[in-house]
């Protein structure tokens, strides 16, 4: 693959529906302030003379219910920054919360992207859990960079939806946040860098998880496009979303208190609603405007959303606000710089009143163009009027600070210009987008670039490493084969001496063309005598020691670099130190450790749950992969170890296409090789633990116990001929 010196930075943003231009802000809670924030780092990036490549990937949706953009492949945003879309799971747009089990296929699809590039990123920069998940995978193959922005914690949201009264179960149905704050731990035990927005995120948000390392973690807030968000020139025109706003309004030409966010109730509008229906003299001194998305008919919302909308109708009928209330419902993107600057034009003011404010983009934007701000006591807002100085902040419960702190902004001239002149000055200074990525490409540089090697280099025999004399091959067949078949040996591949024996006939039969791979929890002396004794051939690639080492046959050369990549944040002797007191769990005998990996037996009635033991680690800044299975086996390996990940870095390095791999396990040791865009088959005799592959796409459950599975399997995806998987199933959203 090309170094060239430029740096290539891939940017990755799953959900939501992003494009370059009238981004639809607020369409949904998944097309918020993260689309615009990527949208916007690209293509600043890309004006850096730095950069070589931005590209910012997220998922291809081809629904009718949303506009063709989406549905485009590559979309162009600057002369070095382009938006590529690949497929994640159906066609039609999906909430973020059920993207999960389409990850893994995103991954690949991602992994196949960078191989066509011919270029293997520098940086790869995850946004929220589902991109960290996808971000640590392929950052994990490819030996790079991570850098991660999570935006919003799944830990904060589980917290304040518990506060408020949600039921856990309720959480866990609707928002997965189970397998999201897992995704947000994993990324944070893998990322070099995390990028903040404000010093409140570090110290009191990220402070909760296990993986906190402040040391990890740097806040470079958001910019503002000053080239969009300016103050009314002399020569400004009627916007057309004045009109829009004048269907609405007795007195159109009053001060504007303007309000835009997303339908959410985190955001309280109803309460401002509430503050300023029930004040007369504020009505009196200016009109309400509530800018909340875009709708068509509020029984068609989401719940949440319709809600919130709902309440708001209510308010104003209670408070006969007809006249001094404007809801239009719908804007572009092009109308949000009119609507400040018309704020600023009637010398009213911007509020957001949200409960809790991880940033707030539209406060800087708001600022740009001269408005003041009222803004809630949490997080961003914190920061951004301590740099700007140019308004109040408010306690959002509190409708009396949000009366008085509109009465001071709409009536006291003197303070609305020092604020407006203040914000004008000091957001060009600390918000550009230029100054973000300045300080963004500053941390990136304290980094030095890593690569994976395209082609194998040559690597020495290991001398401690005897070859069976059986069957073997005088070349790998890696290079010349169109299919691979990678098998567990443990109760997958051995276990029925006649379903072996019928299997190796078939490769022999059908499989010249064939690459043959056997992926194992067990060592390699282990695995290669199983082998022998079973009379199994050598394989072109073994995989070892739970997905820790890497052979390549007939000679059994060992991938050291795959070696040197694993042993990122490994310290065996801590990880056996804070093992050591729990009940029910045992060191496996010598045979069964590996240089990358420490093997348990659990007594499952005495030892703490799998995930306690793993948060344990964890809170000791400990950061390792723990794989369970049979309920009885635990092995802890590197963060970024296991088979599946073995399977693609090999097939990232010797160029082999990862949808033409059949892979079968039977146990949770397998399930890191079994998803993503594999061909898959999961054993009759599976262990209970791996249940919940099933529905996954591309994932087979055979009848046939075994060797007789994987026979099965064979004939279900025809392998040796078209190698025709079954179509995913269709998910009911």
């Amino acid at each position: 693959m090309s170094n060239s010196q430029g740096l290539y930075i891939l940017l990755i943003s799953v959900h939501g529906l992003i494009r370059g231009h009238n981004l639809e802000l607020g369409r949904d809670a998944d097309t918020g302030g993260q689309t615009k924030y990527v949208v916007e780092l690209a293509r600043t990036l890309a004006k850096n003379p730095q950069l070589e490549r931005v590209d910012l990937v997220t998922r291809l949706v081809n629904d009718p219910k949303v506009s063709p953009d989406y549905a485009q492949p590559v979309e162009p945003l600057a002369d070095k920054a382009q938006i590529i879309r690949l497929t994640c799971g159906p066609r039609r747009y999906l909430r973020k919360e059920v993207l999960w089990s389409h990850l893994d296929t995103f991954a690949d699809e991602l992994l196949k992207y960078i191989c066509k590039v011919g270029k293997i990123p520098d940086v790869i920069h995850s946004h929220y859990a589902d991109a960290g998940y996808v971000g640590c995978r392929v950052a994990g193959w490819l030996g790079t960079t991570l850098v991660h922005t999570g935006h919003s914690l799944g830990r904060i949201k589980q917290q304040r939806l518990l506060e408020q009264g949600t039921k856990q179960e309720a959480i866990e149905d609707h928002f997965h946040i189970t397998t999201r704050i897992e995704a947000e731990e994993t990324t944070l035990g893998s990322a070099a860098l995390v990028i903040a927005s404000t010093h409140q995120e570090v110290e009191e948000q990220y402070s909760v998880y296990d993986q906190y390392e402040p040391d990890r973690m740097v806040v470079i807030p958001p910019g503002v496009d000053l080239n969009r968000f300016y103050p009314v020139p002399i020569d400004w025109q009627t916007p057309p979303i004045q009109k829009a706003l004048e269907r609405f309004l007795l007195d159109p030409h009053k001060p504007l208190i303007l309000a835009l966010s997303r339908p959410a109730i985190r955001k309280n509008v109803s309460r401002l609603v509430k503050a300023y229906g029930e004040d007369p003299e504020l009505r009196q001194l200016a009109n309400l405007v509530l800018v909340l998305g875009t709708r068509d008919d509020i029984t068609a919302m989401e719940a949440g959303p319709r809600q919130v909308m709902t309440e708001i109708f209510q308010l104003i009928d209670r408070y006969d606000l007809y006249g001094h209330i404007a809801y239009p419902k719908r804007h572009t993107s092009e109308d949000v710089p009119d609507l400040y600057r018309l704020t600023a034009q009637t010398h009213g003011v911007f509020i957001n009143p949200a409960l809790t404010e991880p940033f707030g983009l539209t406060l800087i934007e708001a600022t740009a163009c001269g408005v003041p701000i009222i803004a809630t006591a949490d997080g961003g807002p914190r920061d951004i009027l301590a740099a700007c100085q140019n308004g109040l902040l408010i306690d959002p419960l509190n409708l009396q600070q949000i009366q008085a702190a509109l009465h001071m902004a709409l009536t006291n001239t003197e303070k609305w210009q020092t604020w407006s002149q203040n914000g004008l000055h000091n957001v060009r200074q600390h918000f550009s987008w230029e100054s973000h990525v300045e300080h963004y490409l500053k941390q990136i540089r304290l980094f030095p670039r890593q690569r994976v090697q395209s082609r194998l280099s040559p690597l020495p025999l290991s001398p401690a490493v005897g070859h069976p004399d059986w069957s073997i091959p005088e070349t790998n067949r890696l290079p010349t084969a169109d299919r691979y078949l990678v098998c567990e040996i443990d109760n997958t591949l051995l276990g029925d001496q006649e379903a072996l024996q019928r299997l190796i006939q078939e490769l022999r039969a059908k499989g010249q063309t064939t690459g043959v791979g056997i992926a194992t929890g067990r060592s390699l002396k282990s695995a290669l005598s199983m082998l022998e004794e079973w009379r199994f051939p050598m394989p072109d690639l073994l995989i070892a020691a739970a997905g820790t080492e890497i052979y390549y046959g007939p000679q059994i050369v060992p991938d050291t670099s795959w070696q040197r990549h694993i042993n990122y944040q490994w310290h065996p002797e801590i990880i056996q130190e804070a093992m050591k007191n729990f009940a029910g769990v045992e060191l496996q005998p010598a045979d069964a450790q590996g240089r990358y990996k420490i093997s348990y037996f659990i007594d499952a009635e005495k030892a703490p749950t799998f995930r306690d033991m793993i948060r344990h680690l964890r809170r000791q800044q400990i950061s390792v992969r723990g794989i369970f299975s049979h309920n009885m086996y635990l092995d802890l390996l590197p963060i970024r170890a296991c088979k599946g990940d073995a399977i693609r870095y090999a097939a990232l390095k010797w160029g082999l296409p990862i949808k033409q791999f059949l892979v079968a396990g039977a146990s949770g040791n397998d399930e890191s090789m079994l998803a993503g865009n594999t061909l898959a088959v999961i054993v009759g005799n599976y262990s209970p633990e791996i249940e919940k592959l099933r529905g996954y796409p591309q994932i087979y459950f055979a009848k046939g116990h075994y060797a007789w599975g994987i026979l099965e399997a064979l004939e279900h995806y025809d392998f040796f001929g078209g190698l025709s998987p079954i179509k995913p199933e269709i998910l009911l959203v």
